[in-house]
């Protein structure tokens, strides 16, 4: 299933995306129940998929990468969060701040949680996940540098495009992923590469802290992270799951 979320006028709402149509639906995380409404997707605005309360990322999580910056392969994944207020969706800007003079992109693959999920076990994690979608872990590099922490360089306003669609009943352990900046690609790899698979990501955090319907969980960027500038357009594309496309500005 291609799940949406999505604004017709006032109104927002999520859908089930099949074949150029939107079914209006009660809730993805309740009952994937269709109302009997149904719309053309070129009459909507589609929204980020989902509106996390919390977005757990995961650092230095493929080899490459870690190499890329110089640092050991972690031992246990490495968390940080972004707030809600860093969300933006398909097709909106990502506003550069006036404090960084360096705004990087970082291509992931996002985990979608389904239900209440704490202290679960790694064979246990599949019932918790609505579905995969992609996202872009935008961030400040040179204030991340000048912290050494990595909170003001993570959690800008717009520093979470996610989208399109949430994707269902894939296997995430072996997905291409591809960013591209104005066309040129600059960071291809596969989720088979991930040093902590999506399960054990999953159950580590969920003894960590309680994941709650609609979180997120960015499971970590491959190598070749680099630089945006204002008017370029970057696009995230992972195998099954989508493009997600947005400009700087």
């Amino acid at each position: 299933m291609q799940i949406g979320r999505f604004s017709l006028g006032d109104r927002i709402f999520h859908g089930l995306v099949e074949e150029g149509r939107v079914l209006e639906i009660d809730s993805p995380f309740e009952s994937v129940r269709p109302t009997g409404k149904e719309y053309q997707i070129g009459d909507l605005k589609v929204l980020a998929p989902c509106t996390p309360g919390k977005a757990v990322c995961v650092g230095l999580n493929y080899r490459d990468h870690a190499l890329e910056v110089g640092l050991d392969l972690p031992s246990e994944p490495v968390l940080f969060m972004k707030p809600p207020s860093t969300l933006v969706g398909p097709g909106e800007f990502i506003e550069y701040p006036e404090m960084s003079q360096r705004v990087d992109f970082e291509g992931e693959l996002a985990v979608v949680i389904r239900s209440r999920c704490k202290n679960v076990g790694v064979e246990e994690v599949a019932r918790y996940i609505l579905g995969y979608t992609c996202a872009n872990d935008v961030t400040a590099r040179d204030l991340q540098r000048k912290d050494g922490q990595w909170t003001r360089a993570k959690c800008f306003d717009t520093f979470l495009p996610l989208g399109p669609y949430i994707i269902t009943d894939i296997d995430p352990d072996s997905l291409d992923i591809v960013l591209s900046l104005n066309g040129a690609i600059k960071q291809k790899s596969n989720t088979a590469h991930l040093i902590f698979k999506v399960g054990e990501l999953v159950s580590f955090i969920s003894r960590v802290m309680t994941l709650n319907p609609g979180d997120v969980i960015l499971t970590g960027t491959p190598s070749g992270i680099g630089p945006m500038n204002r008017g370029d357009r970057v696009e995230v594309v992972i195998e099954l799951v989508g493009s997600l496309v947005n400009t700087v500005k």
